[in-house]
């Protein structure tokens, strides 16, 4: 079956300032749209916002971020007036704390809920376990990868034929060499500080400022390089604080003492993610947790950039170790050192020859119109099942 002429899709995520899950959000929401439905998002807002509505989507502001229990009761009741007023189709939760209002007021309107499992929850509680299972509770859960599905399987009591893996989607449109222009990429390096005569071979980490996504295992792999007399490096850090001030502050002083000013900056958001891909070299991912899916891994091979990731999680689907980039055993300076090593010895040739290989691989698997696709289908699927069940009755 197709989606039903007059569908209207309500997802909750809990903020749109920057990552995967919110990026997905817009995605699917554009998806609808382009297939004739409407798209609604709640949430609490960010800089994405201006996107979502430029695709033709709607924004449904409320708190849905707050953990207060209190505020998420009053996130029900408006999610319940959204639904029954727009006439919404289908509820899709896309994280723990808005999944509990979103739940209540799916079944409070007898709306199709679905859910997606976009990071790995680990539970050292019985309570936590509860606090997580709440993404299991609706008509289908969505894995973003098989590493997620095969962890949300052992974690929960749930039916595997109601757990399906939909790896996560780059716009190849936005990540393709092709379309960015070399203005793009000096206006970038223009304001990055880079000069166009440096000639280090350059690595780019992109993620938000937080400890888990590695930046001082960096920090000491490159110290350790410098050990060695290397000085052929420069380690950009794009990404910002989100308010997570005693970290920056940690990584700064730790590259000061270790004599890194030269070889490592702190670069700040980039809204350019493909311009600063291509003005990489290779793709840093040195998560210390494993990472549901890894987006950051995915999108600078799209651009023709080999990676070096930490060897768990999503990351282990996404990069082939030797053919691809390289896989590095997570918080191990030393091994991570010597990968990096061995990129900067590849050389500019050879380099060029892998990302080739990780650009055609990852225009096979991480189409985001298939990952859309396959979503839309998810759709189908439960609304399907809800009719049938419906007539049985």
């Amino acid at each position: 079956m197709a989606l039903p002429p007059d569908f209207t899709l309500l997802q909750v995520v809990p903020e749109l300032e920057t990552g995967g899950a919110e990026q997905t959000t817009l995605d699917v929401a554009r998806a609808v749209i382009a297939a004739g439905g409407r798209a609604f998002v709640a949430t609490r807002g960010g800089r994405m916002t201006a996107r979502l509505e430029a695709d033709g989507a709607r924004l449904a502001q409320m708190p849905v971020q707050s953990k207060n229990p209190l505020v998420m009761l009053g996130n029900a009741a408006r999610l319940v007036d959204l639904i029954r007023t727009e006439n919404v189709s289908l509820v899709h939760a896309r994280s723990r704390a808005p999944a509990f209002a979103a739940l209540w007021a799916a079944r409070t309107t007898r709306t199709p809920f679905v859910t997606t499992y976009h990071g790995v929850y680990k539970a050292q509680s019985s309570l936590k376990r509860w606090y997580n299972a709440v993404m299991t509770r609706g008509d289908l859960v969505i894995a973003n990868s098989e590493y997620t599905r095969a962890h949300v399987l052992a974690e929960h009591a749930v039916d595997p034929d109601k757990v399906i893996a939909i790896p996560r989607g780059v716009d190849l449109d936005r990540f393709n060499p092709a379309w960015v222009t070399p203005d793009r990429v000096a206006a970038l390096r223009a304001a990055w500080g880079i000069d166009p005569a440096d000639r280090r071979t350059r690595f780019l980490l992109a993620g938000r400022l937080t400890r888990i996504k590695g930046h001082l295992t960096i920090v000491e792999a490159a110290a350790r390089l410098a050990a060695q007399g290397r000085d052929d490096s420069l380690i950009l850090f794009a990404g910002d604080d989100q308010g997570r001030t005693e970290y920056r502050e940690e990584l700064s002083a730790a590259i000061i003492q270790a004599g890194l000013q030269d070889q490592i900056r702190l670069v700040g958001h980039c809204d350019d993610m493909p311009a600063a891909f291509l003005l990489a070299d290779v793709a840093l991912l040195p998560t210390t947790v494993p990472e549901s899916f890894g987006r950051t891994a995915v999108e600078p091979q799209a651009m023709g950039r080999v990676v070096i990731a930490s060897n768990h999680g999503g990351t282990t689907e996404t990069v082939v170790d030797g053919t691809t980039g390289w896989l590095v055993p997570p918080e191990n300076p030393a091994a991570w050192a010597t990968a990096m090593a061995r990129a900067i010895d590849l050389g500019p040739g050879k380099r060029a020859e892998m990302g080739a290989t990780g650009m055609n691989r990852t225009r096979q698997l991480y189409r985001v119109d298939a990952m859309c696709a396959a979503t839309l289908a998810a759709y189908e699927r439960v609304l399907d099942a809800r009719r049938q069940a419906h007539e049985a009755a």
